[in-house]
Order: C-alpha cells, then structure tokens, then sequence
C-alpha cells in the first residue's frame, strides 16, 4: 500500500521566499514576532501557514511598513507572555501526579481553547466597530472615558508578601475589578500588575464601574484601590490607547485617596445632573504635567 504523500513543509527562509517578500522586510517581521535575528534551517512551517503569511505580507503594498511591523510586535508580545504563563502551567500539572495527560494532549487542547475563545472576542470586537466606530475602523478619535485603578501601597505589599501570595493578590485584582468592568460594558484595555486601565464610553456606565471598584477598596484579600477618571477623544491604536484622557486619568488616580474615585471636569459635566451620583469639588491638583488639574470627588449620594 502506497503511503500518503508528505504535505510540504518550509523552514523560515524558505517561508520567506514563497510569500514573495523581500529579505530585510521578512527580517523585520520575524523580528517584530519576538524571534530575533535567529537564523533556523528546522522546517516550522506548512503551506497553510504559507497561505497565511502572504495574506500578511500582501498588505505591505497597501499600508504602511511601520503599521505593519508594529502590528507583528504587538501580536508577537502578547503571545510571549500568554506562552510563558501557559509554559509555567504546563509544567506545573506535570508534576501533579494526579494530571495523567501529556504535555503535548494538554498543549493541543489548549490551542483549540484559544482559537476557539480569540474567534468569539473577535466577533464581539467586530460587532461593536460597526455600531460604534463606523468613521473611525481604527478607532482614531475615540470619545470614551479613560479609567485607572491602582492598588495603594503597592511597592510595600510586595516587599512584605513572598511570590505566592504575592501572585495570588495580583490575580484576585484583576479577576475582580475586570468583573466590574466587563459588568457594566467596558473594556479592559491593559493590566499593569498593580494597576489596570480600562474604557467604557457611556459616562454614566463608567461612573458606575469607579463605584463598584470602591466598593471593593479595603476587603480582603483587596487592599486600598484608588481611581481616575478622565472623558474625552484618545487614539486607540493596536489594543492600547493614546492621548490626553489617558494621562490625566492616571494623574487623578495617582492623586486620589484611598478608596476615592477622582475624575476631570468633562466627565463631571456628564454626570453632574444624575442623582445617582454626588458630585464634590476638590482644589486644583498641581500634577506631572500639569500645574492646575480641576477635578472633582465622586461618590454615591448620602442616605
């Protein structure tokens, strides 16, 4: 019986030369990804994989170099991080004597997993473009409201706290206030380890979330949270976002008490009518940046 013919593979200069770009620009990208000026002759890649590539690289033609290797960086950065999480794991179930899976079955369920949970993100990130940014496809301009948590006294909890406890405050955090977040429709844009910023551009749904979050200051396992809140235009570029709204919510939530929400005049001016929220002037704040930052306290109404 004559056996299957192999499916070609190709190694990473061989990839290159089919998708038809140039040496310097295939460098670039395999840079962007993460890998470094490695040079391999291992044969990594498939004809799918080809097809995918080209499809890529096609769009140098039609955009820019620069937003092209950006992108590649991007992509590339987080699945270094989430490799490197999911690498610990791995290892970790391979050493429970319960876990009777190899690391390979675990691996390819893993990627199933992931393809199948980046497939639905996606579907909600497209759906939510249409209906909210139909003249802005790379969300230049955005109007929302830019939102900073950040855990108080960081720095002394993790002198204080080994990395067991000190990795399981940081995921309660963020498990916690991503919940809050998500509840009230926004969008967790980054974690910073002690801190997370985060969009919402309802006024109104973002004055709740910083309400929540309070709620949650000082109740064990949380520690002390503080926040800022700063409404206006920012460039969201590549799952990140830019621009003014950005630096004064992190100025206002470096400034704010714990367990107080600080927030600038323009989201002040949007919810100062609502009853659901008490609204209290403070001094200007004199800030990086900044010499007179007006901002306001905001809180529930008294009972």
């Amino acid at each position: 019986m004559t056996a299957p013919p192999q499916e070609p593979r190709y190694s990473r200069d061989e990839l290159i030369e089919a998708i038809g770009v140039g040496q310097e620009y295939g460098e670039k990208i395999w840079t962007a990804f993460g890998f470094g000026r490695q040079q391999t002759d291992a044969k990594l890649f498939t004809a799918a994989d080809v097809d995918a590539f080209a499809l890529f690289a096609r769009g140098a033609s039609e955009v820019d170099e620069a937003a092209q290797v950006a992108t590649a960086r991007t992509i590339g950065l987080s699945l270094s991080r989430l490799a490197d999480w999911q690498a610990a794991q791995l290892l970790e179930f391979e050493e429970d004597p319960d876990v009777t899976w190899s690391i390979d079955d675990m691996a390819k369920a893993l990627s199933r997993i992931q393809r199948l949970v980046w497939r639905l993100h996606l579907a909600i990130a497209l759906e939510g473009s249409r209906s909210s940014h139909t003249e802005h496809d790379d969300h230049a301009d955005w109007s929302t409201v830019i939102g900073f948590v950040d855990l108080v006294g960081y720095t002394s909890l993790s002198r204080r706290l080994d990395h067991r406890e000190l990795n399981d405050l940081i995921t309660t955090f963020e498990d916690e206030i991503s919940a809050v977040i998500t509840r009230h429709d926004g969008q967790v844009i980054k974690t910073l380890g002690d801190g997370i910023l985060f969009a919402n551009p309802d006024p109104t749904l973002a004055a709740q979330t910083a309400l929540d979050i309070a709620d949650l200051s000082d109740q064990p396992p949380i520690p002390q949270l503080r926040t800022g809140l700063a409404e206006g235009e920012v460039l969201a570029r590549l799952g990140d976002v830019f621009g003014e709204p950005v630096n004064i919510a992190a100025r206002l939530c470096g400034s704010a008490r714990p367990g107080k929400i600080l927030v600038d005049e323009n989201l002040t001016a949007a919810i100062e009518d609502d009853e659901r929220f008490r609204i209290r002037s403070i001094a200007p704040l004199s800030v990086r940046g900044y010499r007179r930052l007006r901002a306001n306290a905001l809180s529930r109404p008294k009972k």
